[in-house]
């Protein structure tokens, strides 16, 4: 509303000099940054893929072992499909990785399977990806930090009663890294990502070049074989399936980047997309190089030691320097893959918190420009599935992969048909939504068949995957999937009817002054806080009246001659508690007031509280303030004030 007469808003526009200081908060995770410090907070392509392809790049630790665990149930012959099953698994990978690239141009701002499908497909399927997302990062958290504690103890056995602990404490340091700000935590995994790729990479060309020389052997010692399942007389069908869909955990993390498009530098998109590649030509080659070897030295899955460990302890002929240096950078890349899902859950969180499906305050940023709130949130429950499940891959692993599945299904889709819409375009027409704009698209019907061909695989994998991994745990996300997409609408609803209800639309005119003001102020004794709060009651209205509830008669008389010497004439009403209850009178003498008050008629309950400058000693109070107030808040038309009265202890002078 602009004033007519000065033309001057009556809206005054302040800069604030406060700056917060320093505290245990700023030593533990940096001092606090500015809005204005966001551009500088986004990252490049070597620390983006330090911060995104550290999930992907890590599952190559254990995808192979989880293949060879489903294909032991058949006896050692069946090892000779990992590598073939690997080739099925990077040519899935290729299919999705292209779908993905075409995803991170159409949607720089990022939000990935769940943008995507809530702008084509509908609010439900794009519900259904975000339980599906953030169900997989939060388990990503699990799995990845408990494979990592599983390299640590093929190392040092002795280690193996304490995984839980150490998976719970590997879980809160990398929650306070994150919580550092995605600058500084990319910063410091970079160098460990990089270290993971080198010696990874030693050991494959290593291996390859003794394999061609003939001078690598067989595992010395291997572990004893350890599968799930009844034992099997024959390779079937369904056992290379089931082999294949628990190997499919290679893919997770791939989606990572599409939706974190937005902590890159800009170009975004460009940065994003040229860093998917590098992540997806690292992970292809990475797997099929560990499958190749190894099948070829009969490595075996196992509990006690990894197959990365047999792998590295065969090339390098025992526990060596280049052993030692491969299961410390195989352990910290499987930690640091938990990284991954600290930097998308929070940014997904926002996303779903903005549309209003889960708390709002998830959508808020903390003091170092990261989403505060999300991050915590993550690392409690992934520590809370880490205790369930003792720290153990196999018994996560089930639960794993489905959700991803679910959203590349429905991130594909979702893509084909707005490759189908854009194709219903004219050449320069456009067309907004919600998370982008669709132009017309030259090569939009092949672009339309990469995607569905894509969710087409995907959808098969998933369904798969659910049958095959059914009974060893995946009933446990299907089932939580839709309680999760049942919880959100009902976040949702309540805040689509708290918006209804507080709209100014049609809301007419303001309403007139208050035609009479009535304040109640309940007394417990008389004292100097009660004048205090008698003295602020006054001021809002002439009619004032105190209420006390006679429990102690004793007590109640002592209140009466007080009143009648301090009171000012003020009116107090004696509310007779033959139960010695406190709350429920009052609150029925006020209901009573509210439901016969006149129209205009505004009830303000003054409640005088207790404040000590000792918190020792503060608890040795009942502050009745704080349940009047909690009880006071549910009456519809009340308005509730408290009038502190502080009391500074000094010591008494004998």
């Amino acid at each position: 509303m602009i004033n007519q007469e000065n033309k001057q808003s009556p809206i005054i526009e302040r800069k604030t000099e406060y700056k917060p200081p320093r505290n245990w908060r700023s030593w533990l995770i940096g001092r606090p940054l500015s809005t204005a410090d966001a551009p500088h907070q986004t990252i490049g392509k070597r620390v983006g893929l330090a911060v995104f392809a550290s999930d992907a790049l890590s599952s190559t630790a254990y995808a192979t072992q989880e293949i060879l665990v489903i294909l032991a149930a058949a006896g050692t012959m069946a090892f000779g499909y990992v590598f073939t099953i690997s080739i099925a698994i990077v040519v899935l990978l290729a299919i999705v990785s292209i779908s993905y690239e075409q995803t991170i141009h159409a949607y720089p701002d990022g939000g990935g399977a769940y943008i995507v499908a809530r702008d084509n497909l509908g609010e439900f399927p794009a519900l259904i990806a975000a339980a599906a997302l953030l169900t997989d990062y939060i388990l990503t958290v699990s799995v990845s930090i408990a494979s990592g504690v599983a390299q640590l103890v093929s190392a040092f056995p002795n280690l193996y009663d304490l995984r839980v602990p150490l998976a719970v404490v590997f879980i809160m340091f990398i929650m306070l890294i994150n919580l550092r700000g995605v600058k500084e935590s990319g910063t410091a995994f970079a160098v460990p990502t990089y270290f993971f790729i080198l010696v990874v990479l030693i050991m494959i060309l290593i291996g390859l070049w003794r394999i061609i020389t003939g001078s690598l052997g067989m595992v010395v010692d291997p572990p004893e074989i350890e599968f799930h399942g009844d034992a099997l007389t024959a390779i079937t069908p369904f056992l290379l399936l089931h082999a294949f869909s628990s190997g499919t955990a290679a893919l997770t993390g791939i989606e990572a980047i599409s939706n974190g498009i937005t902590a890159f530098k800009e170009p975004r998109s460009k940065n994003a997309g040229i860093t998917l590649v590098w992540m997806s030509i690292i992970l292809s080659s990475f797997f099929l190089g560990i499958s190749f070897i190894t099948n070829t030295i009969h490595a075996v899955p196992s509990e006690t030691e990894t197959v990365i460990s047999q792998i590295a302890r065969t090339i390098f002929d025992g526990h060596d320097t280049m052993y030692l240096m491969v299961i410390s950078a195989t352990t910290v890349i499987l930690i640091m893959a938990a990284n991954t899902a600290f930097a998308d859950f929070p940014r997904l969180g926002a996303l779903i918190a903005k549309d209003g499906f889960i708390p709002r305050q998830l959508a808020y940023r903390g003091s170092r420009l990261v989403y505060s709130r999300g991050i915590v949130t993550l690392a409690i429950i992934a520590s809370v599935l880490m205790v369930l499940f003792s720290a153990s891959v196999t018994r996560l692993i089930p639960l794993y992969a489905i959700g991803v599945f679910l959203s590349f299904t429905l991130s594909q889709g979702g893509m084909a048909l707005r490759w189908w819409k854009s194709g219903r375009l004219k050449p320069g027409e456009e067309k907004t939504e919600r998370g982008s704009t669709i132009h017309f698209e030259k090569n939009w019907v092949l672009k339309m068949f990469v995607n569905g061909f894509g969710a087409i695989c995907t959808a098969v994998v998933m369904m798969v995957f659910a049958i095959t991994k059914f009974k060893d745990g995946a009933y446990l996300v299907l089932i939580l999937i839709p309680i999760l997409v049942g919880v959100f609408w009902m976040i949702h609803r309540h805040y689509n009817n708290l918006a209804r209800n507080l709209s100014l639309e049609n809301f007419g005119v303001i309403p007139p002054h208050t035609h009479r003001h009535r304040v109640i102020m309940p007394v417990s004794g008389v004292h100097q806080g009660t004048l205090a709060a008698l003295r602020y009651a006054r001021m809002l209205s002439d009619d004032v009246t105190g209420v006390h509830i006679v429990i102690e008669p004793d007590e109640a008389e002592k209140t009466r001659k007080k009143w009648e010497t301090w009171g000012d004439g003020v009116r107090l009403v004696m509310l007779d508690s033959p139960y010695r209850l406190f709350i429920e009178p009052l609150l029925e003498y006020i209901a009573d007031l509210a439901e016969n008050r006149q129209p205009g008629e505004t009830i303000t309950v003054v409640v005088p509280e207790f404040v000590s400058d000792n918190r020792l000693t503060d608890a040795l109070h009942t502050n009745t303030a704080n349940i009047l107030r909690s009880q006071l808040k549910n009456q519809h038309g009340i308005v509730i004030t408290n009038v502190p009265y502080h009391v500074h202890e000094t010591e008494s002078e004998h």
